[in-house]
């Protein structure tokens, strides 16, 4: 599990979008990940704020780290996002996943976004549809 484990971190650090948006893993184990993203004004939307899609792209993140943790390849079937506060200009945001069921075929996670002050982002509750592949770096 620890390879597997390495390799995704290995994988996610080389991974495009996720360097576009300057999102990193702070801790990584089966079922659970939580990451971060420093917000920037790169990211606001028209009302100067940090646009939802910058803070759902943490969460996605996050959502692809928790579910394929256990080294077998894992899709999104649903996400149920729920915006709760704006960050501050410049926030880093921190989002942990964890899965709280997983059977041979759906993974079921609670996603939570916070603020440097630890106030509540967002918040998601997301599906994943989990293949027989492995991970095709493994």
């Amino acid at each position: 599990m620890d390879d597997c484990l390495a390799a995704l971190k290995k994988e996610f650090s080389e991974e495009p979008y996720a360097k576009m948006f300057g999102i990193e893993i702070l801790q990584l184990e089966p079922g659970h990940a939580t990451l971060k993203m420093n917000t920037c004004e790169k990211m606001n939307n028209l009302f100067g704020a940090t646009h939802g899609a910058a803070i759902f792209s943490l969460v996605d993140a996050t959502f692809e780290l928790t579910v394929n943790s256990h080294g077998t390849v894992a899709v999104a079937l649903s996400v149920n996002m729920n915006y709760l506060n704006a960050p501050l200009p410049g926030e880093c945001l921190q989002a942990e996943g964890r899965e709280v069921n997983r059977s041979r075929k759906i993974s079921a996670c609670q996603i939570s976004v916070t603020g440097q002050d630890g106030r509540p982002i967002a918040a998601c509750q997301c599906l994943a549809y989990r293949k027989k592949d492995r991970l095709p770096f493994l």
